[in-house]
C-alpha cells in the first residue's frame, strides 16, 4: 500500500514505526495482546511491525494534527478506542476526516469512556456529524474539553449550534468548547447563553471566527450578571463594536467574579467601547487578562491602557499590548501574547506553553495544551 493512500499517511507510518520501537513492559505478554484491539494488530501486520503493549497500556496524550488521515484512517483510530481505556487526549487538528469519520467518532464517544479531550478541528465535519456528536455527548461523562472548529456548513440555520445549546444545558462533564469558524450568529449566541443559564461545569468557550454582532452582547452581557462558572471567553473575530461592549462592560463593573480571560480581538471596537472596558477593570478584581489588538486603538484608548499597565492593574503578560511614548504622546505596540496563540503552530525558540502566549490552557487547567 503507497503511503497515505488507505488513510494513514507517511507521517502516520512513520508515527507507528516511531511507537512500536519502544521497549515493552514488563507484563505477560499474552496478557497485553488479550487487551489489544484486533484494529492495532492488524494495522501493526500492515506495516511489518512489532505488536507493542506500550501503545495501550500506557499511552495517555496523541497527537496526530495535519498528517493526512482520512475517514478510512479515521474508522481504525475510533474503532481502536472503542475498548482503550488509557488515552486522554486525542488530537487530530486539520486531518479531513469528513463528515464520515466525524460519525465514527460520535459512535466512539458512545462506547469509549476514559478520553478526556479530543480535537476534531479543521476536520471538514458536516451538519450530520456535528448533530451526532452533540448528542452523544447529553449522555458522556468523560470529556470534559472538545474542539469542532470550522466544519464544513450548507445552511443557514444554525442547528448544529441549537444542538450544542441543548447538549449545554444537561452535560455537567464538559469544561472546555471550542466552536471558532462555526457560522454562529446572533441567534445561535443567544441560543448558547440561555443553555449557560443552567450549565454549571462549562468554564471556557471559544466563539471566535463567527458572525456574532453587537446585538448577541445583551444576551452574554445578562449571562455573565448570573453565571459565576466561566473563565475564559473568546470573542476573537466578531464585530461586537462599541454598543456590543457596553452590555459587557457593565457586566463585567458590576455584576460578574468568574472571568478571568477575555479576547476582543478584532472587533470593530473604537475608543468608546476600549475605555470602557478599562474602566471596568478598576471595579473588577477577578479580570485578569485581556486582549485588545485588532480594534481601533485611539489616544484614549492608547492612555487608558498604559495607566492599567503601569499602575499594576494588568500586567504585561496578560495582555496583547505594551505601550511607548514618542514625542509626549502614548502609543501601543502589539505583542505576542493571547488565548491559544500557539495552537496551530509553535516558536522556534522562547516558551512554547507560557502562560502569556496560551492563557486560556493557564488558567483552565483541565484544557491543558499538548
Amino acid at each position: 500500500m503507497e503511503p497515505g493512500s488507505g488513510g494513514l499517511s507517511l507521517q502516520a507510518e512513520k508515527g507507528m514505526e516511531i511507537i512500536t520501537s519502544f521497549t515493552p513492559l514488563p507484563i505477560a505478554v499474552s496478557t497485553a495482546f488479550a487487551t489489544l484491539p484486533r484494529d492495532y494488530l492488524e494495522v501493526c501486520e500492515r506495516f511489518g511491525r512489532n505488536y507493542n503493549p506500550f501503545v495501550y497500556q500506557v499511552l495517555q496524550l496523541l497527537n496526530l494534527m495535519f498528517n493526512d488521515i482520512k475517514a478510512d484512517g479515521a474508522e481504525v483510530i475510533a474503532k481502536a478506542l472503542h475498548r482503550n481505556r488509557t488515552l486522554k487526549y486525542l488530537r487530530l487538528t486539520g486531518n479531513k476526516i469528513g463528515n464520515i469519520g466525524g460519525m465514527f467518532f460520535a459512535t466512539m464517544l458512545q462506547i469509549n469512556s476514559s478520553l478526556e479531550k479530543l480535537d476534531l478541528g479543521d476536520c471538514d465535519l458536516e451538519m450530520q456529524s456535528l448533530i451526532a456528536i452533540a448528542t452523544v455527548l447529553i449522555k458522556n461523562q468523560s470529556i470534559k474539553g472538545i474542539n469542532l472548529n470550522r466544519p464544513i456548513l450548507k445552511s443557514e440555520e444554525e442547528e448544529s449550534t441549537l444542538h450544542m445549546s441543548h447538549m449545554l444545558q444537561i452535560n455537567s462533564t464538559l469544561i472546555e468548547l471550542h466552536m471558532c469558524k462555526h457560522d454562529i450568529k446572533n441567534l445561535g449566541m443567544q441560543q448558547l447563553c440561555e443553555a449557560l443559564y443552567v450549565n454549571t461545569a462549562l468554564r471556557y468557550l471559544d466563539v471566535s471566527c463567527n458572525r456574532i454582532t453587537r446585538d448577541a452582547m445583551k444576551y452574554l452581557g445578562e449571562l455573565l450578571k448570573r453565571n459565576n462558572v466561566l473563565e475564559v471567553i473568546d470573542l476573537s473575530s466578531n464585530r461586537i463594536e462599541d454598543e456590543g461592549s457596553v452590555y459587557l462592560t457593565k457586566a463585567l463593573a458590576f455584576y460578574n467574579t468568574s472571568l478571568k480571560a477575555l479576547s476582543i480581538v478584532s472587533n470593530n471596537i473604537t475608543g468608546k467601547g476600549l475605555t470602557a472596558f478599562s474602566e471596568s477593570m478598576k471595579t473588577n478584581s477577578t479580570l485578569t487578562n485581556i486582549y485588545i489588538w485588532g480594534n481601533k486603538l485611539d489616544s484614549e484608548t492608547c492612555v487608558a491602557f498604559s495607566n492599567l499597565i503601569t499602575s499594576g492593574r494588568l500586567k504585561k503578560d496578560n495582555t496583547d499590548v505594551e505601550p511607548y511614548e514618542v514625542d509626549g504622546c502614548m502609543y501601543l505596540a502589539e505583542l505576542s501574547h493571547g488565548i491559544k496563540k500557539h495552537y496551530y503552530w509553535t516558536p522556534t525558540y522562547g516558551e512554547i506553553e507560557g502562560p502569556s502566549t496560551n492563557a486560556g490552557f493557564a488558567i483552565v487547567q483541565s484544557a491543558k495544551n499538548l
